[in-house]
């Protein structure tokens, strides 16, 4: 696994570094062998320090934990439990990952991503609204074709606010998201989903 360990206005010390590769090996070890690569950057958040992990477990799977506390170690510890917690609600399913019989390459769609810089509150009175986004980035991502109950688990492992996707029953993109009140929503533009289950 390749492993970047990084601080933003922190020095990360060598012994830090091995207790953050050995964890990780630990977790990702136990469920999945081996992961492509993985990040993993402490930061300050006013008197604590945070720690944020990325790992990218497969090609399409991704999983995100961070956590803060008064030492760079807790934190670290508190986030690997975050992700060890979550692989372990969803380990079943994680063993079927990959369907048989499936072409995956098929199964994914590219997409283009765009980042979208915010207006500040002046700049949003004066310009009109006819005036174009400023896009800051500008990227290719591919949307898997999932069910429902799949969508939902990559968005909580990767512990995004959404996601979208095309749903394995009728191919049409659907969307899952993470509701204010912690439920989670979906929107499925198929309208005779509907019809067919009545």
């Amino acid at each position: 696994m390749q492993l970047s360990v990084s601080g933003k206005q922190i020095d990360v010390g060598d012994a830090l570094r091995q207790h953050v590769a050995e964890a990780l090996d630990g977790i990702i070890g136990k469920y999945f062998g081996k992961a492509i690569e993985a990040h993993v950057v402490f930061s300050r958040e006013a008197h604590l320090l945070r720690a944020d992990i990325s790992v990218h477990v497969h090609r399409d799977l991704q999983v995100k934990g961070q956590a803060e506390a008064g030492d760079a170690y807790s934190a670290f510890d508190n986030a690997a439990e975050r992700i060890a917690k979550r692989i372990r609600r969803y380990k079943r399913r994680l063993r079927d990952h990959h369907p048989r019989g499936r072409d995956a390459e098929t199964e994914l769609v590219t997409a283009r991503s765009y980042v979208i810089a915010e207006q500040d509150d002046a700049e949003a009175d004066s310009t009109p609204l006819e005036a174009e986004p400023v896009i800051i980035a500008e990227m290719e991502c591919e949307i898997p074709s999932l069910t429902v109950s799949e969508a939902v688990m990559r968005m909580n492992l990767a512990d995004q606010a959404s996601l979208v996707f095309r749903n394995r029953a009728h191919g049409g993109l659907n969307v899952v998201y993470r509701r204010t009140d912690g439920h989670i929503g979906w929107v499925d533009p198929d309208l005779n989903a509907g019809k067919r289950k009545s």
